[in-house]
């Protein structure tokens, strides 16, 4: 009975299994049930102890003392204790369910008993602070939730395990992690002559794209592409017609969780957010679809999924792009780099070195060397990555 699995008990009971319900009433009191199935037992162990002593004193006298209780203890460990148990342990759905059928019209014939016993039992208890009625509540926490998941096996199909795994670290993962960072935003400046926009507009590989004034900072809106014919006709770019398609650009703050923005892409009814920081300044973008992929994986075919970070080399290390993503890197190489801090290689690096190198140096994070190959406008550009330890 106590070895059930309560949440497929509770599975079972909300499907109108008569035995599931039977054994969720027995449950709901599980001081009565104790109370009544120990008294069966040593009812009966006390019972049988009594009838064997008699008998062994008759057929061996006062030495059938002695030879009653060691057979009777061999007998009731092994087939009365030890077997049964261990059978119903390893089964205990099919122990409970029939057993049920005894237990609940016996709990109701021996009920003046075991409420006596109970009332003392539980007095005892109280005095000691315990209130016999609490029991177990059916909840969880999320790393419980995650390790049930993981050991799951193959009653989960292992596509659906990692979706649903995904989702619960949707909470640990902030925007920043996904974000498209400014310095990469694809968008329209206004300040740029009618041809430069129109170009921009015809090599754009995004349905969504920010419109600003000179600097990113300055977002005007943003413009769907599906927008396009409006503003474009055979004199060219109608800016005012431009200005008009926009939506209001929707900003977000830095640190925003993924599940909570997830909802509120939902409520909102917006596919894009601005990410901007305490002082109001645009850190970059967040789309929907990009929190879509951190639950089922990729499934968009990006023009710019051809430019890769990380190139494997034949010696065993990786030249990865300073502009990756620490969360990237160790999705794609299982590696374990702090992901607390600097959220792009190129920042881990110069929070470690505290200053811009001169030349060309590596340095050790953990179990994991990384030698800067090219620096650029104080931004690392390339570096050659190993680990010391095997994956």
């Amino acid at each position: 009975m106590m070895s059930l699995n309560r949440y497929r008990l509770k599975h079972l009971k909300d499907n109108g299994h008569k035995g599931a319900k039977r054994i969720s009433k027995l449950l709901a009191r599980p001081d009565r049930l104790i109370s009544l199935i120990l008294i069966g037992n040593n009812l009966v162990n006390i019972l049988a102890s009594a009838i064997t002593t008699i008998i062994a004193i008759r057929l061996w006298g006062n030495a059938g003392i002695a030879i009653a209780a060691i057979l009777l203890t061999l007998v009731i460990l092994i087939f009365a204790e030890i077997t049964p148990k261990t059978v119903a342990a390893l089964h205990p759905e099919k122990i409970a369910f029939p057993a049920s059928l005894i237990l609940a019209p016996l709990l109701k014939l021996m009920y003046p008993l075991v409420w006596l016993v109970n009332g003392v039992t539980n007095g005892l208890l109280k005095l000691f602070g315990i209130d016999p009625r609490e029991h177990p509540q059916l909840s969880i926490t999320t790393e419980e939730l995650r390790t049930i998941v993981n050991d799951a096996g193959h009653l989960i199909p292992a596509r659906h395990q990692g979706m649903l795994l995904n989702i619960l670290e949707l909470e640990k993962v902030t925007v920043d992690d996904i974000m498209i960072p400014r310095n990469e935003v694809y968008g329209i400046d206004l300040e740029e002559s009618d041809a430069s926009i129109l170009r921009r507009i015809q090599c754009s590989e995004y349905t969504r794209l920010p419109v600003y004034k000179e600097d990113i900072n300055e977002i005007s809106g943003m413009l769907h592409m599906r927008n396009v014919s409006r503003f474009i006709n055979s004199q060219g770019l109608d800016r005012q017609k431009l200005l008009e398609e926009m939506d209001e650009p929707y900003f977000i703050p830095e640190g925003t969780p993924l599940h909570t923005q997830l909802l509120n892409f939902q409520q909102q009814k917006h596919r894009i957010a601005v990410v901007v920081d305490e002082y109001g300044a645009v850190m970059g973008l967040v789309v929907l679809e990009d929190i879509l992929e951190e639950i089922v994986g990729e499934f968009t075919s990006n023009l710019a999924e051809a430019i890769e970070d990380i190139y494997p080399q034949q010696d065993g290390t990786y030249i990865i792009n300073g502009s990756a993503t620490v969360r990237d890197i160790n999705k794609s190489l299982n590696w374990q780099l702090p992901t607390e801090g600097p959220k792009t290689l190129n920042g881990l690096l110069l929070e470690h070195l505290e200053s811009f190198p001169d030349a060309n140096i590596g340095v050790r994070i953990e179990n994991y060397c990384l030698e800067i190959l090219e620096l650029r406008n104080n931004v690392v550009q390339a570096v050659r990555a190993w680990t010391t330890t095997p994956n």
